[in-house]
């Protein structure tokens, strides 16, 4: 017999009754029924019910066993008892009786339980990360995670794309993040850096000629931490094809991505891929507050400037004299009651703005009837004409905010997705939260401006190509799109990619625009600029973010859940210590010297 296990704690059924077996595991729980001793034995792949009475040989040894021991037994496979069977185990018709037990590893009192699912803090967890991983959730979290990768791979080189492994160390490159630096042994005074991305090197390959690409890519980016957003290193399904339009590139990874979703939503609904939207980034922002919006809600937001323009409520109207205003609107259909709408109102002041106005219709002697401060201002006809845009009846809201787009856009999302969580829903509706809505988001700008200097940058990704090529970059820079685009998925992005400027001359005019003249390209690129010199093909690509995908088919709100040994909030690794201070050795040779912050 094996030296630690017949079997796995998931293996034996009925037709393994009589048989001698040995298992190998941690004790998940002791409990004592009136001197006989049952132990669940938990591994990796499941749970056996063993027990031991003063009958066992070893009954002395198994009365000192504890919580997260890991212990073998050798015993006699047993049938339970009709009444006693677990059906929701797939070995609850089954127990084992201890001949002979070896302890394999003791454990200490332990700092947070294993059994059940206690909430403990984030800092003791991660701390203790090893115990946490060995959680229920937690371990199908991380196999989850492991079977999405798998689902991946297969999926891609089904489409013809082969893997490839870009450089882990490689040279500082401006992806939107701070890099983390590594200081050069052989170069004193001088640092590689981690990759942001392989964004670089993926194009280098299509110039390289490699046609298709793709990569589980680790990228570095030393961020401020979110709840979807890890502050050190994430992964990411990364790919690149050569000879493609945008078009090709969603027609290639949107199936991947919807097979994926669907072999892991457990009778959760995953919206076909011939029905996922292209909305434009500008669209996306008017009518739900974000670049990634939460298509499983139907509330679409409308500009209603115009009924307020010159109106009696002067807020609004002096409001719109200002360049660059609109007040938008928020529809709520069944939101209709006074104590909704002050709710609402307090959540707009708890969210920093002044508030937000409302109106809602009810029934009145002459028919429909608007009613709230709002109405009252701008009159009948106006309050009319706003519902008719809205396409809004007897029971339903609207809620209002007013001024640049920016200073309220956000709010406004937050309080469209409000609105529906909280308002009742038809009974086809009910169960709107299961399902997986898609939407790409398309024509991104390719430069904003600072409102405080004037200055142009990029908006987003700088190696797009821009729509119209060399000749739009001749006219406003915040006119120019790109053929840029993202996928979002409930409210979540989790995908984004482009059409990459393969050509020097636009390449090196869109930098211009930005600040950087061809000198400070070739500085920052050169390597990419001096591929360009030598027969780029047109290509395309994007990058899917497989820490939050895993999220969202978890249902998890925090993407620390889904990853083995995430850092804090702080971005710190409690268990193993870092960062950490380097030895004056280590600094000496690396021709370092720490400067202590002031404090």
């Amino acid at each position: 017999m094996h030296k630690y296990r017949s079997h796995t704690c998931a293996d034996l059924r009925k037709t393994n009754v009589g048989d001698i077996v040995r298992l190998s595991g941690w004790v998940h729980r002791v409990r004592d029924h009136g001197g006989i001793l049952f132990i669940d034995l938990r591994d990796h792949y499941g749970v056996t019910q063993v027990l031991a009475d003063p009958d066992s040989p070893v009954f002395a040894d198994v009365e000192k066993v504890r919580s997260e021991w890991v212990i073998r037994i050798d015993g006699k496979v047993l049938a339970r008892e009709d009444s006693l069977v677990n059906p929701k185990l797939p070995t609850g018709e089954i127990e084992v009786f201890i001949q002979d037990m070896e302890v394999l590893g003791a454990a200490d009192e332990l700092p947070l339980m294993v059994f059940g699912e206690q909430e403990y803090p984030e800092e003791t967890r991660l701390r203790y990360r090893y115990l946490d991983l060995r959680r229920e959730k937690m371990q199908e979290n991380m196999k989850l995670r492991s079977d999405v990768v798998a689902s991946m791979r297969k999926r891609m080189w089904d489409k013809g794309f082969r893997e490839y492994q870009t450089p882990i160390i490689t040279a500082s490159s401006p992806e939107g993040a701070r890099d983390f630096l590594v200081p050069s042994r052989l170069h004193p005074g001088k640092f590689y850096a981690l990759p942001q991305a392989p964004q670089q090197f993926k194009q280098l390959l299509m110039v390289s000629g490699f046609d298709k690409y793709f990569q589980i890519a680790p990228c570095f980016r030393d961020e401020d931490p979110r709840s979807d957003r890890s502050p050190t290193d994430f992964y990411q399904l990364d790919m690149e094809m050569s000879f493609v339009e945008q078009q090709e590139v969603f027609d290639t990874i949107g199936p991947v991505l919807e097979g994926v979703f669907a072999e892991f939503a457990e009778g959760r609904k995953v919206d076909a891929y011939a029905d996922w939207p292209q909305i434009s980034y500008r669209d996306s922002a008017l009518w739900y507050g974000t670049d990634k919006p939460d298509l499983r809600n139907p509330i679409r937001m409308q500009d209603v400037s115009e009924h307020f323009r010159g109106s009696g409520f002067a807020i609004f109207a002096k409001l719109l004299e200002q360049e660059g205003t609109e007040v938008r609107a928020i529809p709520a259909p069944k939101g209709g009651s006074r104590k909704f709408c002050d709710r609402m109102n307090a959540f707009a002041q708890k969210e920093g703005l002044p508030g937000m106005g409302y109106i809602f219709w009810r029934e009145g002697d002459n028919g429909i009837e608007a009613a709230g401060p709002l109405a009252k201002n701008i009159g009948p006809e106006r309050t009319e004409a706003i519902r008719q845009q809205l396409g809004l009846g007897v029971g339903d809201a609207a809620f209002f905010l007013g001024g640049k787009p920016k200073s309220f856009q956000r709010v406004a999302g937050l309080a469209r997705d409000v609105i529906w969580a909280e308002t009742p829903k038809d009974p086809e509706d009910e169960n709107w939260r299961a399902r997986f809505a898609f939407a790409w988001i398309v024509d991104f700008p390719i430069y904003e401006q600072d409102e405080e200097t004037g200055e142009i940058d990029f908006e987003h990704n700088p190696f797009s190509m821009p729509q119209g090529g060399l000749e739009a970059l001749e006219g406003d820079p915040l006119n120019v799109l790109g053929y840029q685009y993202d996928l979002a998925c409930n409210g979540a992005e989790i995908l984004s990619g482009a059409i990459r400027n393969h050509k020097l001359e636009i390449m090196f005019k869109a930098f211009e625009i930005a600040g950087y003249d061809e000198a400070e390209v070739r500085r920052r690129f050169g390597g990419m600029a001096g591929a360009f010199h030598y027969g780029a093909p047109p290509h395309g690509g994007c990058a899917a973010g497989i820490d939050r995908i895993v999220m969202l088919l978890a249902e998890e709100e925090n993407i620390r859940e889904v990853m083995l040994f995430p850092m804090t909030q702080r971005a710190e690794d409690l268990m193993m210590g870092a960062p950490s201070l380097p030895d004056n050795a280590q600094l000496r040779e690396l021709h370092l010297r720490v400067i202590e912050p002031e404090a």
